[in-house]
């Protein structure tokens, strides 16, 4: 690999550090509640490190030799959107093959995984009621895709 194309390590480590070659992005829907908004990132973050479990790193031990999990490697970019930005972060994630989590507004009254799937299903993909999506490939792929998504305030 091109030094000058490769990403940097940290320091002490072999583990890729900033910048990093690829991104790992959530957008959430404009109009939900701070709580909902958590929710829905930490599901979907959670299922992006289910995925790719490379983006996962050491865990950690403070200097009392107490040890903490293991963090994604990199930042997670959270953004907002409206629905149809959603729709079309959606449409986009597929037809580029990137892996893709999303929540719907229907799993905010479900009673766990079993329940969440069974919604999902129940519903065509163009008419999903999507509050969040989440996805990770190459960082100007999912720059493409998440268009028209701002940062999160």
């Amino acid at each position: 690999m091109d030094t000058a194309t490769a990403p940097a390590t940290s320091p002490g480590t072999d583990e890729p550090g900033p910048p990093w070659p690829t991104k790992i992005a959530v957008v959430l829907r404009d109009d939900l509640l701070p709580w909902q908004e958590l929710n829905v990132t930490a599901f979907l973050a959670g299922a992006v490190a289910a995925a790719v479990s490379e983006l996962i790193g050491r865990p950690y031990q403070d200097a009392d030799g107490t040890g903490y999990l293991a963090m994604f490697r990199q930042p997670v970019l959270v953004l907002t959107g409206t629905g149809e930005v959603l729709q079309r972060a959606r449409t986009r994630a597929l037809e580029r093959g990137l892996p893709l989590a999303l929540f719907t507004a229907d799993l905010f009254a479900t009673g766990g995984d079993a329940d969440n799937r069974a919604a999902v299903a129940a519903v065509a993909g163009p008419a999903l009621d999507l509050v969040g999506v989440a996805l990770h490939g190459p960082k100007n792929v999912v720059d493409k895709v998440v268009k028209g998504a701002r940062m999160h305030p």
